[in-house]
């Protein structure tokens, strides 16, 4: 079985509470022998996989299978196509340079329910909607990839994995896949 989950913003992708006072999967009524597949810092949203099957969970993190995963980041100003490109080509972030990967501006914008608290808009700075498309997925690495081309990230949501994107999950719900939507988790 696999779970895919709307992970809310200010939510830990785990199931107990450390004393950091988010939210935990715990809330959200999962069955019981259920684990996250990966995770999603607890500021950022989408998609987030949960499985009960091991082999599951090896064919999504090991970096041998360079399995996709897809981001909106909402960024601050408009990244020109060299700051795209460097993304494009790998960055150096903390002594490790980046796997190349897809970024793109969304034109238009995605329409995106607004997220509780809202992020902090300046009048004088512009922002918009990227999309990212990643083999691999280190520690916060979107928000340092794009931090280290000038263009930090303000709101950052998973939206796919593989050819299964998040749609029509609101925040805070979860369905159980069928074997076809399985399928698109692993497909490349």
């Amino acid at each position: 079985m696999i779970i895919a989950f709307h992970k809310p913003y200010s939510c830990l992708s785990q199931f107990t509470d450390n004393g950091s006072n988010h939210r935990t999967l715990r809330e959200f009524n999962f069955p019981s022998d259920v684990y996250p597949i990966g995770r999603l810092d607890a500021d950022s949203e989408g998609l987030l996989l949960l499985t009960n099957e091991k082999k599951y969970i090896d064919r999504l993190l090991h970096p041998s299978f360079q399995h996709r995963r897809t981001y909106w980041a909402q960024v601050e100003n408009i990244p020109s196509n060299e700051s795209l490109a460097k993304l494009e080509k790998g960055i150096i972030i903390e002594n490790y340079k980046t796997l190349p990967c897809e970024a793109t501006i969304l034109s238009p914008e995605p329409q995106i329910a607004p997220r509780i608290p809202p992020i902090r808009i300046r009048k004088n700075i512009p922002d918009c909607w990227i999309e990212l498309t990643l083999i691999e997925g280190k520690n916060r690495q979107v928000r340092k990839m794009t931090a280290a081309v000038g263009h930090p990230t303000l709101r950052l949501l998973r939206i796919s994995i593989g050819n299964y994107a998040l749609h029509g999950i609101e925040a805070g719900n979860w369905k159980i896949l069928t074997s076809k939507e399985i399928n698109q988790v692993f497909q490349k």
